[in-house]
């Protein structure tokens, strides 16, 4: 398996601005996004506890609410778009083959890692009827720890001033429940996408290697990998999976734009890795 610093002879550019010509992850620039992104994030910093997300892992990590593949549940997701995202206003199938595409590109032969991006986000199906219809400020934004103080670094902090965990002597001290070094795997994470997805491989047997499960349940952990907040929480595991975890951030980041994949063209490759790396139905 290749080093996470690796970059082929034809690696994917980044592109100056999103598909709305403004700079990535600007979230206080005049945009046609620019309110509803913040108003996702005010519900999103007062919703998100400590006991909130417990009740979401009990309510939904049994994984009885559907029976479907992979590409299934690729399909599901043509119908939404993220709320929280500044940079995209496409159906979220266009996102998830822009990354893998981007990512096959540069690392042809890491074949989980293409599949990696094709997955990502399939934990937003959360927010399909079929699976109750959560709202969005439950499954997308920037993921977080809950039973610690909120850190700066978190997009629109300001917005937890109203979150109850913020009174909570239990939870408001810079460590929290925590002890520094106790690994990322024993802090709970704000609910969402990311965290349901990675138990569904989990559950579901997956045999992707331990790096795409690492990149699935911390991608939209800006607050560590882009802004540096909580690294001491990780341990020797965390440190030695960070390098791919940032390598996958380029592609999810900045492979957002209006070129538009051939789904047609791309299905047959992506359904191989399926096949190889997951049942052919899942319990969701």
């Amino acid at each position: 398996m290749a080093t996470a610093d690796v970059i082929s002879s034809e690696a994917f550019v980044i592109p100056s601005s999103n598909s709305f010509g403004q700079p990535f992850r600007l979230y206080d620039a005049e945009s046609v996004r620019r309110l509803t992104v913040e108003d996702f994030y005010r519900n999103n910093h007062i919703n998100q506890t400590y006991s909130f997300a417990l009740d979401m892992r009990g309510k939904y990590l049994g994984l009885d609410r559907k029976e479907m593949s992979i590409w299934e549940c690729c399909e599901l997701l043509n119908e939404f778009v993220d709320e929280s995202d500044p940079d995209l206003e496409e159906p979220q199938i266009e996102h998830l083959l822009q990354t893998a595409e981007a990512i096959r590109k540069d690392f042809p032969q890491e074949e989980w890692l293409h599949l990696t991006g094709l997955i990502h986000d399939l934990g937003k199906v959360l927010l399909h009827q079929d699976f109750g219809g959560l709202p969005q400020w439950a499954v997308v934004g920037d993921t977080f720890p809950l039973g610690c103080a909120f850190d700066d670094a978190i997009v629109h902090s300001e917005y937890f001033k109203d979150n109850l965990d913020g009174n909570n002597p239990r939870f408001n001290t810079k460590n929290g429940i925590y002890t520094e070094g106790c690994g990322l795997d024993n802090l709970t994470m704000s609910w969402g996408h990311d965290e349901y997805m990675y138990q569904v491989m989990k559950l579901n047997n997956s045999t992707l290697p331990p790096q795409a499960f690492f990149i699935i349940r911390y991608h939209s952990f800006y607050a560590l990998h882009h802004g540096g907040a909580y690294t001491r929480f990780m341990n020797d595991f965390d440190r030695e999976m960070m390098p791919w975890l940032h390598t996958f951030n380029k592609y999810d980041l900045y492979s957002k734009s209006n070129v538009i994949i051939d789904v047609e063209k791309v299905k047959p490759y992506y359904l191989s890795l399926i096949a190889k790396y997951f049942p052919k139905v899942l319990r969701w």
